[in-house]
């Protein structure tokens, strides 16, 4: 349980358009989470959609270019703006890069992640695809910890969907996006209540009195 960290202070960490970020503002702002600040958003590509959207809203927002530069380098800047920020939970909304141990190292069970898949199934880059090409008939998404290994940490939440007879790679994409914006709400609310517990590899809420 976690009960000592009362700022709830997100970061939303990002490389493109940002509709999951968009979505945790909109629950912010709509009074679904309440007790959660979006403090910084943080982009490591310049003409990152997600990045204009922080500044249309006004949010605290920063470039840190990662390409050409060492990833040491890069991410010990995005650590020490993450710490200069006071940021108590780090949110990886279509962030794609891969973390460095010292990276998490620095936020110990304080980053989350949202992946396209029923995890362990289809980690990686455009899970969706190979969902569909595989075959399967649920699909969904997988809001989970982050640690050392890619699309590993302890999964949160899961939310699922059939997958369709006339679905396409392209629509069951969609779909699942849609379970996605309700699904990484709904985690953070739960993390940020700090009724929970990390016992081994499950998440466990917690049972009060």
């Amino acid at each position: 349980m976690d009960p000592a960290n009362k700022a709830h202070r997100l970061a939303i960490l990002l490389s493109g358009r940002g509709s999951n970020f968009l979505a945790i503002a909109n629950s912010i702002r709509e009074g679904r989470l309440p007790s959660a600040e979006i403090a910084v958003v943080i982009s490591n590509v310049a003409d990152a959609g997600g990045l204009q959207a922080a500044a249309d809203l006004g949010l605290p927002h920063q470039l840190i270019v990662s390409k050409g530069r060492p990833r040491a380098d890069h991410d010990a800047e995005v650590i020490t703006c993450l710490q200069s920020h006071r940021v108590g939970l780090v949110c990886l909304a279509g962030y794609m890069r891969l973390l460095s141990p010292e990276f998490i190292a620095a936020f110990p069970n304080k980053i989350i992640n949202i992946h396209p898949s029923l995890l362990p199934a289809f980690p990686g880059l455009e899970a969706q695809r190979q969902a569909f090409d595989y075959g399967v008939k649920v699909a969904g998404c997988t809001v989970h910890f982050v640690d050392e290994h890619l699309d590993h940490g302890p999964i949160i939440l899961q939310r699922a969907i059939p997958v369709l007879e006339s679905d396409d790679a392209h629509s069951l994409s969609q779909r699942i996006l849609v379970e996605e914006h309700q699904a990484y709400t709904e985690a953070i609310a739960r993390i940020v209540s700090g009724d929970y517990e990390i016992r081994g590899r499950r998440f466990v809420p917690c049972t009060k009195l």
